[in-house]
C-alpha cells in the first residue's frame, strides 16, 4: 500500500491570510480525527504568472489574491475515501461555516504517492 495525496489550488484575498491559517488549522486536525497523516498549506510567495500556462492563470487569480496550496496526506487510498465518507458528518464541515474563497475557482485532485525522495 502506498500514501495517497489530496492536492489543491485555491486563490485566497490576501488580506485573510490569519483567518485561512487559523481556519486550516482547526480544519487539519480534523482530517487527522478522520484517518489523514498531515495537512500542508503553502501560502505563494514567489509564483510566476505565464502567458499559457501558470497557477495564477489556473485559478483566475485577482490583483488582491494569494495562490494556496493545500495537502492532505493519507496512510493510503481506503483510508482517504473512508475519511472524506465520513468527514462531512463533522459539525467543522456545516454549511453555516464562513466561506474564504471561491470554490467555482477550486482545482483539487487526488493523487497516488509516485515517489518521495
Amino acid at each position: 500500500m502506498t500514501q495517497y495525496v489530496d492536492c489543491m489550488v485555491v486563490p485566497i484575498k490576501s488580506d485573510i491570510k490569519a483567518a485561512y491559517l487559523e481556519r486550516a488549522r482547526v480544519e487539519g486536525e480534523a482530517f487527522k480525527r478522520h484517518g489523514a497523516l498531515k495537512t500542508i498549506e503553502l501560502w505563494g510567495d514567489d509564483i510566476p504568472e505565464g502567458k499559457n500556462t501558470s497557477l495564477p492563470l489556473a485559478v483566475k487569480l485577482k490583483a488582491d489574491e494569494t495562490v494556496v496550496v493545500g495537502w492532505i496526506i493519507w496512510p493510503d487510498k481506503a483510508t482517504r475515501d473512508k475519511g472524506m465518507e465520513t468527514i462531512v458528518s463533522d459539525p467543522l464541515f456545516a454549511d453555516d461555516q464562513e466561506v474564504l474563497f471561491d470554490g467555482s475557482r477550486l482545482i483539487y485532485g487526488g493523487f497516488e504517492l509516485l515517489l518521495e525522495t
